[in-house]
């Protein structure tokens, strides 16, 4: 749709629209979702701020390629619904993905209109798509072909996996999914807090599936009951590995196996997959602590902090070895952590923990730090600063530093190469790994990266195995 050079203009001028908020001292005491969303109104007049440009350079900078000129059009004529069915052609987890996804730095950084103001809200507006339709019980399910006599596993539920399972089942494919805990759903169920995910929009997403006709097989731990091999010689023609990141990175300084010092995995997992913060109606323990230091500057320590600030009653500080500016954490997110009262401590490093007669955790010993020339990553280097070690009193710690691939399935599959750091090693076009009929993607491959990124990971294979199927040329 061409539109005139005057209503361009017109459109211009809308303001972006404000999303509603819990109040960070109501929130930081609940597990309750943070932003409310936006109201129909609002969703219609930030979707009119789209220019329906030419060539639109979002839905490349989209993972999954969502066509969002044609989803914002609907949205503001008020195709609520259509919106949605839109958005899921390509991406069949658009609930998750409006929360989670870091648009600033894919859809919306290329936004025409964020050259000179704000770009268009596309995750908001994804969101309330998603919401709207699933709110409403307008929620279709797709027509499945015929089956092809082909049958898929894939190993793993997080978004990767069900990505892949979604859009072979669409494929006449039969899918089975393997999951290793009790729930479906991978990090957006253990990593990803409520009050940013709420954890009844993944089962909705989950339930869909479900309903087009995918299986899926929760405690099956890949690789101990079935090998790879062993699913292909029992009747599956092409498997997927979607088995993540999940082996967590430490520090390997003194003093990091006593009581209180916890990896970002573990924590997370016991809040919010096994609800520790409602111990003890769940069997759950989790050490509050009075003072909690979490280590590290990405997205995964903002998650553990902010949980924190809901579990501790005094002070939660990020320690980070590097500046502000070189933290990789969404901005949104050290918005959000800012407000509710989280401490930073910048160029600071961790040198030790310090314990009690007990093996308790009590103390952190660190180093202050200085920048030097960038390293690999393009960021500035941090240095110790000799001399400049101090003690801060700290009873909890959550060292998140980073996450290693799931050792699991290339151990018991050595025909399977991965790098030097165990993930697995892929064809980036098409998924395809070293064995004949096994495709991988997602953060297993890439280790620790985002949702939206393991779902194009998901994409990609899934096109390359339904042409495997098809052809038998591999």
């Amino acid at each position: 749709m061409e539109m005139d050079p005057k209503e361009i203009k017109e459109r211009m001028k809308i303001p972006k629209q404000p999303m509603a908020e819990q109040d960070p001292k109501e929130r930081v005491g609940n597990f309750y979702e943070v932003p409310f969303g936006y109201t129909p109104e609002q969703a219609m007049e930030e979707a009119r701020r789209c220019i329906q440009c030419k060539k639109p350079l979002c839905v490349g900078g989209c993972p999954v390629n969502i066509d969002i000129p044609w989803f914002l059009r609907l949205l503001a004529e008020g195709k609520f619904v259509e919106a949605a069915r839109k958005i899921k052609e390509t991406n069949g987890l658009p609930a998750v993905c409006g929360r989670v996804c870091p648009q600033e730095d894919q859809c919306e950084k290329v936004c025409v209109i964020g050259k000179k103001n704000e770009p268009v809200s596309i995750g908001r507006l994804e969101r309330f798509a998603a919401d709207f339709e699933r709110e409403h019980g307008e929620i279709t399910i797709p027509q499945i072909p015929s089956w092809s006599g082909k049958r898929v596993a894939v190993v793993g539920a997080g978004p990767a996996g069900l990505t892949v399972a979604g859009d072979m089942v669409k494929k006449g494919h039969k899918v089975t999914v393997f999951e290793a805990l009790h729930v479906a759903g991978g990090v957006l169920v253990y990593g990803i807090p409520e009050f940013r995910l709420p954890k009844k929009i993944v089962q909705s997403e989950v339930d869909y599936l479900r309903r087009m006709g995918v299986e899926i097989v929760l405690n099956a731990v890949i690789g101990k009951i079935d090998t790879i091999d062993e699913l292909l010689s029992n009747g599956f023609d092409a498997v997927f590995i979607g088995s993540g990141a999940g082996l967590p990175n430490f520090m390997n300084i003194p003093g990091e196996n006593l009581a209180g010092v916890y990896s970002a995995n573990e924590y997370l997992t016991r809040v919010n997959l096994m609800k520790a913060y409602m111990f003890p109606e769940y069997d759950t323990p989790i050490i509050r602590g009075k003072r909690v230091v979490v280590i590290g500057g990405g997205n995964t320590a903002m998650d553990a902090a902010r949980t924190a600030l809901r579990l501790c009653p005094e002070e939660v500080s990020i320690v980070y070895r590097r500046s502000r500016e070189e933290m990789p954490a969404r901005i949104e997110e050290i918005h959000h952590g800012e407000e509710e009262g989280l401490v930073f401590k910048l160029l600071t490093a961790p040198k030790r923990f310090i314990g009690d007669d007990d093996g308790r955790l009590k103390a952190m010993e660190c180093l202050k730090m200085e920048l030097g020339p960038p390293d690999d990553s393009g960021r500035r280097r941090p240095v110790e600063v000799p001399g400049s070690e101090f003690t801060m009193e700290v009873d909890v710690a959550i060292v998140a530093i980073g996450n290693g691939a799931n050792p699991l399935i290339p151990q018991t599959s050595p025909d399977i190469k991965v790098n030097k750091w165990g993930n697995i090693t892929v064809d980036p076009d098409t998924g395809r790994t070293s064995k004949k009929g096994v495709f991988s993607g997602g953060d297993i491959v890439r280790g620790g990266a985002t949702v939206i990124l393991a779902m194009g990971d998901g994409r990609k294979a899934a096109e390359s195995m339904h042409e495997y199927l098809t052809t038998g040329v591999w």
